[in-house]
């Protein structure tokens, strides 16, 4: 099948330049393309940060912090507000513009900009709300006052999986505390970030209080988190460039927000409606061709009914439209670089020679002759010690396991250094609650694999990081504690 076809052209209106200061300029480094996953083809070039480009950038985002501030929070809430209703209005060019950059189908992206939208819808009322409040003092003299303040300039890198809605979730909550904001969008798909600053800067938001500065994080990273002008950093990556994120900002002890990926566990129980659970897991598995921090990545199902599950779950995973997410009706995109293409290959491959069972996909799909499309693939009972059941798996690839005793699946659930997510189907609510808690993540889905929204802190422990975005939370990682203790004044005074 040939997708040559396929539009790849950009809306003109797109902007491909950093925004700083308040204007969009050209780099002056290299020249990166920005790929179609579904061609291989360029969409377009962007220059990326180079030299005094990144010196710019941080002194932009330092002078922007009193003029954000200074706003107060009422008018910060009515421009984020604003922000969201802009997002939701253009919300057919947000779509387009992320599925040619990152592949996935339109009608995901399109979900995924009303998402985004709502980052700021909710963090315009966030920012109405920063308490902070008064403590009786043990003297009579004494007065106790808590403060909520900005933590001050922020830096955030996001990256190319959910090219808006992570973007999003970082600069809603960093300016709905206060706080001036630099982001350094992914280089594969940097053009939703900056459609949202495009946004935010239509919208109100001063020149400096918002940065997108173009770049590859390798090159600026360190020089970023060590700068003093920055205050905190807030990223989500995978567990080594989390590593190294911690060690530069240990030398300027900058506080940092770490998102690393998960491995999550979805465990079934043998109660559950198998034909629908199936069915349910099989289009979360392979939402955004499985390249979701939260994925459902490794399936125990009860061996009264993993046949059946099996069974079901694989028709289903046959079922799946697969194609260039432009095209209507598309379940599956491509992966988005050919990276993944390379990298999926090898875990399958892996689990395969370990004695894995492969039910279905397994490889490239060749009735596509360009882009970067990977079968839908399942697998059965893979080694406890392969990569795929070790390793975050980023890809279309659903292993599925038997389990007999409940205990057994949740020590196999909790045997990756990883904790974003975990996930339980099950009729019983008290069996359900049981293993919620008993699952080692920040996050628990019971019947429900889309649980990422809003209002609902997100966020993981162990290796899959600390903090978390979103809800109440999310505003509290850009706020810093200030205690004033007011005494009367010593002495007599002429009154």
């Amino acid at each position: 099948m040939e997708n040559s076809s396929i539009a790849t052209a950009l809306p003109a209106s797109v902007p491909t330049q950093s925004l700083i200061g308040g204007q969009w300029v050209d780099c002056s480094g290299d020249t990166v393309a920005i790929d179609n996953p579904a061609t291989g083809e360029a969409l377009c070039t962007v220059r990326v940060s180079q030299g005094g480009d990144l010196e710019k950038a941080l002194d932009s985002v330092h002078r922007g912090e009193s003029e954000w501030q200074a706003l107060g929070a009422w008018e910060r809430s009515e421009i984020l507000r604003q922000i969201a209703s802009t997002m939701r209005v253009e919300a057919d060019e947000f779509a387009l513009v992320m599925t040619l950059e990152q592949g996935k189908p339109l009608a995901q992206s399109r979900a995924e900009v009303l998402a985004s939208a709502d980052q700021f819808d909710w963090m315009a009322d966030e920012a109405r709300r920063v308490y902070g409040r008064i403590v009786p003092a043990k003297n009579a003299t004494d007065e106790i006052y808590v403060f909520k303040e900005p933590v001050g300039p922020i830096a955030t890198f996001a990256p190319w999986n959910f090219p808006s809605l992570l973007p999003a979730r970082k600069i809603a909550a960093g300016l709905a505390a206060g706080c001036s904001v630099l982001v350094i969008p992914a280089i594969e798909a940097p053009l939703s970030a900056l459609l949202i600053a495009r946004a935010a800067l239509a919208s109100g938001v001063p020149g400096g209080a918002l940065t997108a500065l173009l770049a590859n994080p390798a090159e600026v990273s360190e020089q970023i988190i060590t700068d003093a002008r920055i205050r905190k950093v807030s990223i989500t990556s995978s567990v080594p460039v989390g590593q190294q994120v911690m060690a530069s900002a240990a030398q300027s002890i900058t506080p940092v927000t770490l998102e690393l990926g998960g491995h999550s566990p979805v465990i079934v129980t043998a109660d559950v409606d198998v034909a629908e659970v199936a069915k349910v897991c099989a289009a979360g598995k392979f939402r955004n061709a499985g390249q979701v921090c939260i994925s459902a990545s490794r399936f125990f199902v009860h061996e009264a009914i993993r046949d059946q599950f099996i069974e079901e779950f694989t028709s289903h995973t046959q079922g799946l439209s697969i194609g260039p997410g432009t095209e209507a009706g598309v379940d599956v995109g491509p992966l988005s670089t050919k990276r993944r293409l390379d990298a999926i290959q090898d875990l399958v491959d892996d689990a395969t020679s370990q004695g894995a069972g492969l039910v279905s996909g397994g490889k490239r799909l060749s009735s596509f002759s360009e882009g970067y499309f990977f079968e839908p693939t399942v697998l059965v009972e893979p080694s406890a010690n392969s990569r795929v059941m070790q390793e975050e798996t980023f890809g279309p690839i659903a292993p599925i396991a038997g389990y007999s005793d409940l205990e057994e699946a949740i020590t196999r659930a909790n045997q990756t250094p990883y904790g974003l997510a975990g996930f339980v189907f099950s009729q019983d609510l008290r069996t359900s609650l049981d293993i919620a808690k008993s699952l080692e993540a920040g996050m628990v889905g019971i019947n429900n694999l889309t649980i990422a929204t809003a209002e609902a802190p997100f966020g993981g422990v162990k290796m899959s990081g600390f903090g978390r975005e979103g809800a109440l939370e999310g505003i509290e990682e850009f706020l810093q504690t200030k205690y004033v203790n007011v005494r009367a004044p010593l002495g007599s005074a002429d009154v």
